[in-house]
Parts: C-alpha cells; structure tokens; sequence
C-alpha cells in the first residue's frame, strides 16, 4: 500500500488521528491501527476515526477504533473533531454524520465550539450489556471503596461511579481492573464522578482499549445521564475532565447534547510501513 494521508486533531488533549475513505477504501487490520496508535513508534491516538461514504442519507459516515485496535460504537469528542472537518471542508453550520450508534447531528455555534447530539442512552441491562438481570441506576458491583455505579450505553458501555473526592482515587489502577470486570461482558468504559453543584461535575474516565485519557465525551454524556437518573443533576451540566471544560444537556430522555472546543495540531501521510 502507499502512503496515506491524515490529520490530527484534539478536543480537549482527547486526541485522535483522522482517516478519509470516502474516496478510497481503507480495510486496516487491528495490528496496522496498533501501530499508528503506538505513541513511540506510530503517531499516536486515543481513537482513529475513520471516515466514510454515507449509506443512509447523512453528509458521511463515521467509525471509531481505539488504541487497541478495536472498534468502539461512539466517540463524542472524535465527533465533534470530524464534524469540525467536514464543516470547514462544505462551508456549512449543520452537518449529519452516520455512526454504528445512529445519526449523529452537529453544528458549529457563533464562538466556533461544535455541538454535536449523541444518541439515546439505551438504559436497560440488557443493552449496556451486563452479565446479570439488575437495575441500572444501581448495578451491584462493589470494589471498595467504590460501589454500585450506574450502566448507561451511549453507543459504548459505560459504568459510572460517583465519589466524594476524585482525587483521592487511584483512577488508573482501579480503572484497568473494573474495565475487564464479569459485570461487562463486552468491558466498559469506567467513570469517576464527582458532583461539585447541581450544574457542575469533575469527572475522569478510564476508556475501554484506551487507557485514562484527558477527555472523554461519550464518557461525560454517560455521566450527566447518570446524574439525572440518581436525582444528582437537572437537564445540563459544566462538566470538567483532565483537559477541559465540556457542556452536556439531557432532559431524561432522548438525544445528550454535547458541546465543546476542537483544535487541529497537523496533517501528515502514514509510511507504508505502518499499513500493512
């Protein structure tokens, strides 16, 4: 194979490297989306994010793989990044990407943040999945000093616990084993939360095949869903992670609005090496 282009991009240090195959088909192996992911040897991500023809009426589509080199259903900030592309490349405010999870709406608001509406919580424990019959907002899992989290899908599975001060927790060590935990399994996304007002949240997630990164948007709107469902939070909360501020909306149902800053850091072409 030949060199391909790509691009690089972050929204809030969650950081990712971007494909475009909507003109040409790119089948990558789990061991050549390892490699580019390798920080030392490759480029470097938390998520490719692989862009595609649309198949269903939108502007593209959009798949996520991690740095593991599997692939993820959803990847907010990733997201917002493409869709940041895609705007600046039509000259438009609204774009609709495809996506495992559903459509995928975004536009750029006046102060150039990009607002994207992420899909529906699926909120039974079937579809998070769980290995047992529970209550979601409740699941009864115990790793002291943590417990009961509660389970949200938001394209990916997520198991969010809420704390009283994060910074006390070993978020990484804790966040390798409860990943791979019997309760998930598909493994899980694990957030640490921390309420600081009814509108405001700290907020660290240990990312499925990713590790602890610096922002996780699926991960933010899975925590404001969980918010609403313990009573925690109304419909919209600031919701600080390692890297920056987010703003996420859910009124209790439908659609979780994301809101958020991207950056562009550089574009290259991916050695031949690296593909095959």
């Amino acid at each position: 194979m030949s060199g391909i282009a790509f691009r690089k991009l972050h929204g809030l240090g969650n950081d990712f490297v971007v494909l475009d195959a909507r003109a040409r088909p790119l089948d990558l192996s789990e061991e050549a989306i390892r490699r580019i992911g390798d920080r030392h040897r490759g480029v470097g991500f938390d998520q490719l994010a692989l862009i595609g023809p649309p198949a269903d009426g939108g502007d593209a589509s959009l798949r996520f793989f991690t740095a593991d080199g599997s692939e993820a259903g959803a990847c907010g900030n990733a997201t917002r990044c493409v869709a940041r592309l895609l705007l600046d490349e039509a000259g438009q405010e609204r774009i609709v990407l495809e996506s495992i999870a559903g459509p995928l709406p975004a536009e750029r608001l006046d102060d150039g943040r990009i607002r994207v509406a992420m899909a529906t919580p699926r909120l039974g424990w079937k579809d998070i999945p769980l290995a047992v019959p529970c209550d979601t907002r409740e699941v009864p899992l115990q790793r002291p000093p943590l417990s009961r989290p509660v389970a949200v899908n938001m394209g990916n599975p997520h198991a969010v616990f809420f704390v009283e001060d994060v910074r006390a927790l070993d978020v990484e060590s804790l966040g390798a084993e409860l990943e791979r935990h019997p309760f998930f399994p598909e493994r899980a996304n694990i957030g640490f939360a921390q309420m600081l007002g009814p509108t405001v949240m700290r907020l660290r997630v240990f990312e499925r095949g990713a590790g602890l990164t610096l922002a996780c948007g699926s991960g933010a709107c899975a925590a404001m869903v969980a918010a609403v469902r313990r009573g925690l939070a109304k419909d919209r909360c600031r919701i600080f992670v390692d890297g920056g501020e987010l703003l996420i909306e859910w009124p209790g149902e439908g659609p979780v609005f994301m809101t958020g800053t991207t950056s562009l850091r550089f574009e290259g072409v991916l050695a031949p090496e690296l593909l095959a």
